[in-house]
Formats: structure tokens, sequence, C-alpha cells
């Protein structure tokens, strides 16, 4: 398996640019203090007072004030609690201040949690009180992020339909092949969902009374007899095979050992790893913990159809244990050859095949 960020902005009524400082409600005042105790060599330091609020008035504490004076000489960098940057909160009241600053401009960055940065700005003059009177800061944009995880079987049930959609040449039901490099296991309902929809296709109907007609032309069965009749019990034959070999070796075995009725396309490697993979996996399949084991679903599967089929075939053509067996064999030569088709010819020309990319999910 991949994460969906959605993101909400809320904005805030009267939000104003954050590098400004608005004349209507901060109101610098000049208050001039004696110089005293200055050293003749220096002027008259200067200091900086404001009071923090929201839009709606209240008091803001706990805003951290930054203070950075750009343009600070060697010279006045060298006076008592001056540097580059000074920070200090607000307190309780919405109030901070500045002391012992060179005269100069300078520039107040003003951040609190919740609110959007205010950056103000002015020039000292010596000995100047600079007094803003109230600061508004504005309420921050609402930003949330929102991880979207699905859960493991909401992936595999988006996978299974994605797997019911795939057919060759656009009408041949191709549904038990994963195309997907992240696979999910599927839950038990997803493998009878799985079984029930191939079992039901138009084209699994067509293709049991293509099979029952070469029967027919062959004789074969010839206890059911000629004629319509014995189309019709051919047909039935047929059909109840197709639909206990599929139920039970893809949706009920699986679902009791915990295996995966699905061939998983490999579609890298060389020819000859490739070959291998699709051969193996008529023996071998993925449990439901990822790890591949022997396929004893298919295996039984088609042992238990076979045994079934000896209930409703004509008594003369019931060959016993060994016809099953040998059915049997037949079954996994034929699901090997068929991964074979699916690993090199049959992605060409499947429709709607999904991109293979990581699945998103929650442990």
């Amino acid at each position: 398996m991949a994460f969906v960020s959605l993101r909400f902005a809320l904005p805030c009524l009267g939000q104003s640019s954050p590098e400004q400082s608005s004349p209507a409600q901060t109101i610098p005042q000049t208050i001039p203090v004696p110089a005293v105790g200055q050293a003749s060599d220096h002027p008259p330091a200067a200091s900086i007072i404001g009071t923090l609020v929201d839009s709606s008035g209240a008091l803001i504490a706990g805003a951290k004030v930054r203070l950075v004076r750009e343009d600070q000489s060697q010279e006045d960098q060298s006076r008592e609690d001056q540097s580059p940057a000074r920070e200090i909160l607000s307190s309780d009241d919405g109030q901070f201040s500045f002391t012992n600053i060179a005269p100069g401009p300078f520039r107040l960055t003003i951040t609190a949690a919740g609110f959007t940065t205010r950056v103000t700005s002015g020039t000292l003059s010596p000995g100047q009180v600079y007094i803003l009177e109230t600061i508004p800061l504005e309420v921050a944009p609402t930003v949330t992020d929102v991880e979207v995880s699905l859960s493991r079987p909401q992936v595999a049930e988006a996978q299974v339909k994605d797997e019911e959609k795939q057919r060759v040449l656009g009408f041949i039901p191709n549904f038990y092949v994963s195309y997907d490099p992240h696979p999910v296991p599927l839950n038990p309902r997803q493998k009878f969902e799985l079984a029930w929809k191939t079992v039901i296709d138009p084209f699994s109907f067509a293709v049991v009374g293509a099979f029952a007609a070469v029967q027919q032309g062959d004789d074969d069965f010839n206890g059911y007899g000629q004629g319509a009749q014995g189309y019709g019990k051919r047909y039935g034959a047929s059909f109840a095979d197709f639909v206990s070999g599929t139920f039970i070796g893809a949706a009920i075995l699986p679902t009791i050992l915990k295996q995966d009725p699905r061939y998983f396309y490999k579609g890298t490697g060389s020819a000859r790893s490739r070959t291998l993979y699709a051969l193996a996996n008529a023996v071998i399949c993925k449990g439901d913990n990822g790890r591949w084991q022997p396929n004893y679903s298919n295996v039984l599967g088609s042992l238990a159809a076979g045994g079934i089929s000896n209930i409703y075939y004509p008594a003369a053509n019931r060959h016993g244990l060994g016809l099953t067996f040998e059915n049997a064999l037949v079954g996994i030569g034929t699901t090997g050859a068929a991964n074979l088709f699916q690993e090199f010819v049959v992605k060409k020309f499947t429709r709607n095949t999904p991109d293979r990319t990581p699945a998103l999910l929650s442990q």
C-alpha cells in the first residue's frame, strides 16, 4: 500500500496584510524623556511600549514580540542590553515594552497561537518613548489536515470492485487476477462475492452452453440421450460442475483455509522467472497472512467438485475415484496453462485494469 490529505481554509473576516501598521488602531505617541545618566558620546536611549488585543478588543497574553534593529551600528550594539534582536512575551494585560533602545529604524514581529503574524515597523528618535496604544491581531485562518485512512476490508473491497470490471476484449470476465502491486487479502464475504459474480456472468452461461453443445455432438454422457432433453441435462450437469468448482475451490475452502483464490500478476523480471512463477501458482497460493503456501483450496476443490458430480452424472459414466483424481490433475495442469496465458498475454487485452499504485490503508 498510499495518504489523502484534504485541506480546508476558513478565512477570517477583515484579515489585513501581515506587514502593516494600522494608523487607525496603532497610534504611536512620543513622550520625551530627559537624558539622565547618558554618556555624552551616545544619544539618549528610546523605548517602545504596546498593548496587544484581538479583533474584539480582548487583551492577548503570552504573545511573542521580537524587536529587530536591522541598521544597528557596531557602536550602538555595544550599548547595554542591545543586540541585533530581542524577544519578550506580552503580560497578562496584553502589554509589552522594550527599553534602552538605540535610535533608528526598528521592526516588531508579533506572533501568538491562533493569530496571524503581525509586523510593525517605525523609526525611533533619541529619547523617544514610542507608544503603540493597541496592536490588533487577526485570528488565523483555520486549517484542518484530515488524514483519510481506509481499513483493510475497505481497500480489499475497492480492489474487488476493480477486478469485477476487468474483461478481456471487453466482454470476457477476468475477475480472479489481481494487477495491484499491493493486494489486500479478501474477507469471506468478498470471496463469496467474487465467486457469485463469476457464476452469474452472461459469459459463463454462454461458455457452459457451448460446452454442453460439444458434449451433445460427441454423444458424451450418452445416458442423457439426445434432443432438447439431452442437451438440457448436459447443460445442467456442466453448469453444476462450474458452480460447485467455483464456490468450493474459490470461496468455501479459501475461507476455511484462509487462502486467497486470485492469481497475482507478476509482470516484471525475466521471461524464465515469470514462467516459473505462473506454473508454480497452480499448486501454491498466497494465504490471508500474505505468505505463500500449498494451494489446498484448488486441489481439494477439484476433488470435491469431481466427487459431487458422481451424484448427477449417468451411472454408466461414473468412473469412480480414479477418474476424480485424474480430473483433478488435469485441472491443475489447466490452471498452470491459464496462469501462463495470464502472465504473458491476457493483460494486453484486458480493459479497466487498475493503476499499479500503492494502497492507502490503516493497520
